[in-house]
């Protein structure tokens, strides 16, 4: 950066880019966002939602989340239009073997640190009065939270406008990437003293010959929506087969897992349930790799998905109100993100997978640090 207040360009407007637009902010330089659409519509939105500590793989990735889990809080309460709520999260054991696993979690060194604890029967529902089904027990994650995926993305743009030296730019496409400035569909340049480029699942726009070597994947996920349930969820959901795809729980006792449903083992299907703050439940998730993908959202998963909703909480839900399916990059390697610095004024950040809500104030930190 050639002075303490110079400017970053920032291409992409989810929510990668635009915690790097609210890092750079914080770190003093002006910041100018591009986004191609007039509001981003993509992995930002589509998803629950929720900033998820528990299932962190331990040592520097849980360091990680529980730096973002800091900073989201600070942000909510900075910026009450993300919906920040520190509710936390159960994860709910049906059977013998996942009960086990959860223990062996609760007994690891960093327990405490992720805020873990195992529940009985009775302490569960206390915990959150709305799951009435059968069940064992449940992991109880207190440093588990949830924000509002369509509100937060305007919501931080709107204070970073508030407090001066920032400028979003929707409707712009970049047509190329050069050191210190992008130049976008109409022909327009935009200078600065650092291009950040997030351009999520977008891998063969303008920053594809940036990660034609960066170890990376897209995954597809299908998720739905829920009329107003009517009940206050006090915690969000997961059931035993979220144990399968969190790398906290790449445990001994993991093994002794009973075999998935046939539908989960198709889909890699797991249960999340976050309720918007307005009463709807969000339900999901799937996960495919092998592209090119399907245009349809498919009923199996789904169908699977609400019945185990309904197993949890001991009734039938509400209708639901919309479907919908997305896609997120993913890092094929150990690493929380794909961050490639192809010259000193050029920086493409992308591949959080779904930990992108979770992980992104952090990761934007590290990015703007980088640079001292």
């Amino acid at each position: 950066m050639t002075s303490p207040m110079g400017r970053v360009v920032v291409v992409g407007g989810g929510v990668i880019g635009t915690m790097h637009a609210w890092a750079a902010r914080r770190g003093g330089h002006e910041v100018r966002q591009l986004e191609a659409d007039a509001e981003p519509r993509r992995a930002s939105v589509r998803n629950f939602g929720l900033v998820w500590v528990s299932g962190r793989a331990p040592g520097p990735e849980l360091d990680l989340a529980l730096r973002a889990r800091a900073r989201w809080e600070e942000l909510g309460t900075a910026i009450s239009g993300i919906g920040f709520r520190p509710d936390g999260s159960l994860t709910v054991a049906q059977h013998p073997a996942e009960l086990a696993v959860m223990a062996e979690l609760v007994a690891q060194p960093d327990a405490d640190r992720r805020g873990v604890q195992l529940l009985d029967p009775d302490e569960t529902r206390a915990q959150n009065p709305a799951v009435r089904g059968e069940l064992l027990g449940a992991l109880f994650c207190s440093r588990d939270a949830v924000v509002e995926p369509r509100q937060v993305l305007p919501a931080v743009r709107g204070y970073l406008a508030a407090g001066g030296g920032y400028e979003f730019v929707p409707g712009r496409v970049a047509t190329r990437v050069e050191p210190g400035r992008v130049t976008d569909h109409t022909g327009a340049v935009h200078e600065g003293d650092l291009v950040v480029v997030c351009p999520g699942a977008m891998h063969d726009g303008v920053a594809a010959e940036f990660l034609a070597d960066a170890p990376e994947r897209r995954c597809r996920l299908q998720m739905l929506q829920t009329q107003p349930f009517g009940e206050r969820l006090t915690t969000a959901l997961a059931d035993g087969d979220s144990l399968r795809y969190y790398p906290a729980f790449d445990l001994p006792s993991a093994t002794a897992l009973p075999p998935p449903a046939p539908v989960v083992a198709e889909y890699r299907a797991q249960l999340l349930v976050a309720q918007r703050s307005t009463g709807e439940l969000t339900i999901g998730d799937t996960h495919h790799y092998d592209e090119p993908y399907d245009f349809a959202v498919d009923e199996a998963p789904s169908a699977h998905l609400l019945g185990r909703a309904e197993s949890l909480l001991g009734r039938r839900l509400p209708a639901v109100e919309r479907r919908w399916a997305g896609v997120y990059s993913q890092a094929t390697d150990d690493s929380p993100c794909v961050r490639v610095w192809p010259d000193p004024r050029i920086v493409v950040v992308t591949g959080l997978g779904g930990r992108g809500m979770t992980l992104s104030p952090a990761v934007a930190e590290q990015t703007m640090e980088d640079l001292s």
